[in-house]
């Protein structure tokens, strides 16, 4: 896809590692200009000079932030024509029977905020210029999204709540936005850490020991993908060869539909 992407401006929410950056780089190689809201300031450093890229330290969830972005983008491009969002948060599988009590309205206002609020901060703040430009906004689901077993119960309801914002927003943003998702299977050489609340924010989940032959174990593909096999997906949705596409959902999973 060649190009796909060029001179469209890309506002994406998250990106600094994993998926994000791995979209990031597509959108780059195939024309866009990108800004990017990242919290981490070394990851942010890292992004800066990787191509026609705007980056600015900050917190997805906060709207300010988010609005501070956004004006940066349209001092310098003055427009967007898409926008994602690679935000998330984990929960390492902890049953609910295992969340003290005490625990668990932080640990759900935690893993809530992060994974579903943050993707609506995005999304009200970049829509009136992609109204303005008839573009497109792609979310980050997960198999999780589909499937129990796959997390735990705050990760899981989060990442299924995250379906009915893409099919709401896809209805309302109508005609002029399309609203889509990639919905990853586990992947590996992520940065997807625990959620703070729960005690887990030092445990990233590409660390656990023997997963790259767990994924390939339970994906019928028999694949471990990498962050570069889902980019393709977001370039896809975010290029013109998606224009009747709205409201859907692409599963790069290594086919745990069929299973």
């Amino acid at each position: 896809m060649s190009g796909a992407l060029a001179g469209k401006v890309m506002f994406c929410a998250g990106g600094g590692s994993g998926i994000g950056r791995g979209a990031i780089g597509a959108f780059l190689a195939e024309g866009a200009s990108v800004a990017v809201l990242e919290r981490e300031e070394s990851k942010a450093a890292a992004l800066e000079g990787d191509g026609e890229i705007l980056v600015r330290v900050g917190d997805a969830r906060s709207a300010e932030d988010t609005e501070a972005l956004l004006g940066d983008v349209l001092s310098r491009w003055g427009r967007i024509d898409g926008a994602a969002s690679f935000v998330g948060i984990f929960d390492h599988y902890r049953h609910l029977e295992e969340i003290p009590p005490a625990d668990l309205t932080a640990a759900f206002d935690e893993i809530f905020a992060v994974n579903v609020r943050s993707c609506l901060v995005t999304a009200s703040a970049v829509v009136p210029e992609l109204r303005r430009s008839r573009g497109s906004l792609t979310l980050t689901l997960s198999s999780s999204s589909f499937w129990a077993g796959r997390g735990g119960p705050l990760y899981i309801a989060s990442k299924f709540a995250l379906r009915g914002v893409v099919m709401a927003l896809a209805h309302e943003f109508a005609p002029e936005v399309r609203v889509n998702a990639v919905a990853p299977g586990g992947t590996l050489d992520t940065d997807l850490r625990g959620a703070a609340a729960l005690g887990l924010a030092g445990e990233r989940l590409a660390d656990r020991p023997g997963r790259q032959q767990e994924l390939e174990a339970r994906t019928p593909l028999h694949v471990a993908l990498t962050p570069a096999d889902h980019a393709g997906a977001y370039v896809f949705l975010a290029s013109a060869a998606a224009t009747g596409i709205t409201g859907e959902i692409i599963r790069s999973d290594g086919g745990l539909s069929v299973r």
